[in-house]
């Protein structure tokens, strides 16, 4: 199984299943089918992720309930991220602004259109633009247990209370179907 990253330029019209759709005109996001009119994103479960802008490889155990979440990620100028991990994988892709992402991985930074992945519970340092506004939208695959939940967790202690600057706003979760 893959999680997959389609681009959608002129728009896009999807079927029922395992897919989130994101607007990026109107800054929303759908479950499963739907038909947006502008240019759009789409996650999706699938078997191979050919055409797509990103796809990873991942193996979901069946005897577990899983969930996608979509959410946006704002950070002001300057906006830190500190050292953290999630506990389920996820694929980005940075709507405006500039992000550096240090992960297992190596280092890159992102400009706006471009995506990456972080698995689960890769220990990640995001770090914005000092002079710009930066934004990301994610789709998260996530064990059902937490669906709801706040899933950054820092690694470091200390961080937990240090001001936050960035602010996440869930859109949806969806169950994914078997």
């Amino acid at each position: 199984m893959k999680l997959a990253l389609y681009e959608c330029p002129d728009g896009v019209e999807t079927e029922p299943g395992n897919r989130i759709a994101y607007d990026l005109e109107r800054d929303e996001a759908h479950a499963g089918a739907t038909r947006i009119a502008s240019a759009a994103l789409v996650w999706e479960l699938v078997e191979d992720g050919d055409g797509a802008v990103l796809a990873t490889e991942t193996e979901l155990d069946p005897a577990t309930p899983w969930v996608l979440r979509c959410d946006r990620v704002d950070f002001p100028p300057g906006g830190v991220a500190h050292r953290h991990v999630h506990p389920g994988l996820g694929i980005r892709r940075l709507l405006f602004g500039e992000l550096t992402i240090e992960s297992p991985r190596g280092t890159a930074t992102y400009g706006a259109g471009e995506a990456w992945f972080e698995g689960a519970n890769d220990p990640v340092l995001a770090t914005a633009s000092t002079t710009q506004k930066t934004a990301f939208v994610r789709v998260l695959l996530l064990p059902a247990e937490w669906a709801g939940k706040r899933t950054i967790r820092y690694l470091d202690p200390a961080d937990e209370e240090k001001p936050k600057l960035q602010r996440a706003t869930v859109f949806l979760e969806a169950p994914v179907e078997s």
